[in-house]
């Protein structure tokens, strides 16, 4: 079904990386796809590796940006979604002749494209599928090569190539190892996030507490977490991003992650321990392939094990955090383990033709 292998030697791979276009490519605050897809693709430029990004046009890269989509449809309301995401996936689909690889990271729409191109496609499943969507990449697993973000995040009613975590640039993180006493929330607000869990737990731990993100609850925001922001003991900086996103990671004494759902991998909590802020997370998702209990952080099962850590959480060595992050999650090893499976898919590719399955008659 793939076309004949179109790697030569001393020619640098092509890969054409799909993009998202929620929020622009890398995202200005929120927009964990988007940032995951930025990263990579840099990290890809790097190694030599000759990367066409389709994005929205108002993107930043260092590879070849190439853009139909004029704005985020977060960004801006006359973007239609549905309209703009089906031109943006045919947009590279159109194209895919011109490329070795296409690297997907922009969920389940390219799949129906899959069997209309030669170019094998690598599809990042940036999430445990919803039994609304399973079906249609249960449909396509034979025809794209899926990659599990973390080893908890793995559907059992799927076939994935590989399982490759995110990863940072840890040098983007200033180590602070002087916090202040003040508990860190980050990221959206929502029931998902335990934004009002995070409040409770700080006012039993006698701590103030700072949130820093988008809110995507208007309605749990102004129930739940509105009436406690007072300035003091409960801040709310908004969306944040650049130098204001690296103090707040950096500055605080833990960040509390209490989710209420299976989160895929948690970029926010990666980003905190490459500051060396120790992290509390409930015991959901992949919250224990991120966290060395007792290492760098805690994993709770209750919001009085919370409170329970925040007391204990001196003794967690914040350079320990950074150490960790820098051995396991670099965005250095994250394009490493994406260009080993780029080549054995265009290699398994060249030996499936060489090789063809004679037809009995």
């Amino acid at each position: 079904m793939y076309a004949v292998d179109r790697s030569v030697p001393g020619r640098p791979l092509r890969v054409a990386m799909l993009a998202p276009i929620a929020w622009r490519t890398p995202p200005r605050h929120y927009g964990p796809w988007e940032l995951a897809t930025s990263l990579l693709t840099e990290a890809l430029v790097a190694r030599g590796v000759d990367v066409t990004l389709f994005a929205t046009q108002d993107s930043l890269t260092k590879a070849t940006l190439a853009g139909v989509v004029p704005r985020p449809y977060n960004d801006d309301p006359s973007v239609d979604a549905k309209v703009w995401e089906m031109r943006h996936v045919a947009h590279v689909m159109e194209r895919a002749a011109a490329f070795d690889i296409i690297h997907n990271q922009a969920d389940f729409v390219p799949m129906a494209f899959s069997r209309f191109v030669q170019t094998p496609i690598v599809t990042t499943v940036h999430g445990m599928p919803s039994e609304r969507i399973l079906p249609m990449l249960q449909e396509y697993q034979h025809d794209v090569h899926y990659v599990a973000i973390s080893e908890t995040d793995r559907s059992p009613h799927l076939r994935y190539a590989a399982t490759i975590p995110h990863g940072i640039d840890v040098d983007a993180f200033p180590l602070d190892t002087t916090p202040t006493r003040e508990l860190l929330f980050f990221g959206r607000i929502h029931p998902d996030k335990g934004t009002a869990v995070a409040i409770k737990v700080a006012r039993a731990a006698g701590l103030p507490l700072h949130i820093a993100g988008i809110v995507q609850d208007q309605r749990y925001f102004e129930e739940e977490v509105r009436p406690w922001i007072d300035g003091i003991t409960v801040r709310y900086s908004g969306a944040v991003g650049g130098e204001e996103r690296l103090r707040a990671l950096g500055s605080a004494m833990a960040l509390l992650h209490l989710i209420d759902f299976e989160e895929p991998f948690g970029l926010s909590v990666v980003e905190a321990l490459a500051c060396g802020t120790p992290v509390i997370a409930f015991r959901r998702g992949s919250m224990p392939d991120l966290i060395r209990e007792g290492t760098t952080g805690f994993v709770v099962a209750t919001p009085e094990q919370a409170v329970a850590a925040v007391a204990a959480i001196g003794s967690i060595d914040r350079r320990a955090c950074r150490a960790d992050v820098a051995r396991r999650f670099s965005v250095h090893r994250m394009a490493r383990d994406y260009h080993e499976l780029y080549t054995s898919i265009i290699a398994s590719k060249a030996q499936a033709r060489n090789h063809p399955k004679r037809v009995a008659r």
